[in-house]
């Protein structure tokens, strides 16, 4: 926009300055026209010694924009110069006319000329110089490129400001998009709405979140209420289950599925509940990071090498976060429990957890299966699981698991691409050291 208006004013400006020009060169004209009419008036009423007084004192009054010739029939000077023509015209063999012609010297000032023939052969040249012409057109030329560059800057200025506007408005929707991909469903944007189309923007935006608020609130209600509803029943067959007498074999198989179904509906309560107090810095206290990672990887350390993996964990000492305990444990768990679940013999598992800038790094790496190519989107969604792994026991809720925990504390997780098997990364926010 800003850039059509500057043209249209290039376009408007040159237009003017030829407009100016052009009339401008017209008056010059009527002036010398109405120089000639008064020499030939003069010369009809009292012939060529009227004509050579005039001249004189003419240029005596006049100054150096005007020249005044009166040659003899020989072309001697009787009035005027003594070199005769000016402006190095006669030099070239050229003369002028009886219309006014422009010529420009080897001075480089512009000439307006006009010669007449009088009765008799005498010759008369009258020339006004075009100085004040090119002085003006040069002093407007000046103020339309100051015009301008002042168009350009206030252009410039009104277009950053308009940016910045828009910019710190889009922000503002940006960072409501950051916080929601984060998991704060509930985050909204401060203040009142505007009446223009960004404030339209945000109350849709808003809408829609609330709508999806409610949705996975009536979902997760959902999923909770069932779990709470079959727990209970469950146990209440396990134990009668127990007393059961003769069929033990039949029981004990009961029992075990019973039991992974009671695990199930305690891994959807423990993400229901981390998802909840999920942007609530409540229960979250000061927790040596590196001393809880060690004492998980002691746990399962040997239960890794009982199944021929190779394992090395490389942990960097006091480095502390605001968490949780029970349920950072509970993280490292799941991933050492998934991947000595999937990985076979030979393959290798590693646990290692470093500083990186403002947050901890913990990557939990291992050579085994990995995940397919088409769930890497998905991975951390509830009950998914790969084709492949259906006859491995599980039932796909140990990584939404750790994502619910990770969020629960403000982590990320990504998963790095191009690393072979599975490879996890966890950025845990690092604790702020109080002066």
């Amino acid at each position: 926009m800003a850039l059509a208006v500057t043209v249209l004013s290039l376009g408007a400006m040159g237009l003017q300055y030829r407009l100016v020009e052009a009339r401008l060169m017209q008056a010059q004209k009527a002036l010398l026209a109405a120089d000639l009419d008064g020499f030939r008036a003069l010369y009809d009423q009292r012939r060529i010694i009227a004509v050579r007084q005039a001249i004189e004192f003419r240029l005596t009054a006049s100054g150096s924009d005007e020249v005044l010739v009166l040659l003899d029939r020989q072309g001697g000077v009787l009035a005027g110069p003594e070199k005769g023509w000016p402006v190095a015209v006669a030099e070239r063999g050229e003369s002028f006319g009886a219309e006014p012609a422009e010529v420009i010297p080897e001075s480089g000032t512009r000439w307006l000329a006009v010669s007449w023939e009088m009765p008799g052969g005498f010759s008369l040249l009258v020339a006004r110089s075009l100085r004040p012409v090119d002085d003006t057109l040069a002093a407007m030329r000046r103020g339309m490129l100051g015009l301008l560059a002042a168009m350009l800057v206030a252009g410039g200025l009104v277009g950053w400001l308009a940016a910045r506007s828009v910019m710190g408005r889009i922000g503002r929707v940006n960072d409501l998009a950051d916080r929601v991909a984060e998991g704060a469903l509930d985050a909204r944007l401060p203040g009142a709405r505007s009446d223009d189309e960004f404030g339209l923007l945000e109350t849709h935006v808003h809408g829609m979140l609330d709508r999806i608020e409610n949705l996975n609130r009536a979902t997760h209600r959902l999923s909770d209420t069932i779990a709470h509803e079959l727990r209970t029943p469950l146990n209440r067959m396990l134990q009668k289950l127990q007393r059961i007498d003769g069929q033990e074999e039949v029981a004990e198989e009961l029992k075990a599925e019973m039991r992974q179904a009671i695990r199930m509906f305690d891994s959807l309560l423990d993400i229901s509940r981390a998802e909840a107090d999920q942007g609530t810095g409540g229960g979250l206290v000061p927790v040596d990071l590196s001393a809880v990672l060690a004492e998980v990887w002691e746990l399962y350390d040997p239960l890794a090498e009982d199944r021929g993996l190779v394992t090395g964990a490389t942990i960097a000492p006091g480095l502390q976060v605001l968490g949780d305990r029970n349920l950072i444990a509970q993280l490292v768990a799941n991933l050492m429990d998934n991947a000595i679940k999937y990985c076979a013999a030979g393959d290798r598992l590693t646990l290692a957890l470093t500083p990186d800038g403002d947050r901890h790094l913990m990557r939990v790496a291992d050579t085994g299966p990995g995940l397919p190519a088409d769930m890497r989107g998905e991975a951390f969604e509830r009950f998914v699981r790969a084709e492949r792994d259906r006859g491995v026991k599980g039932h796909g809720l140990g990584l939404a698991l750790v994502r619910a925990i990770a969020a629960r504390h403000g982590a990320r997780l990504t998963i790095p691409e191009g690393a072979g098997g599975f490879t996890l990364e966890i950025h845990w926010p690092r604790l702020q050291q109080s002066d």
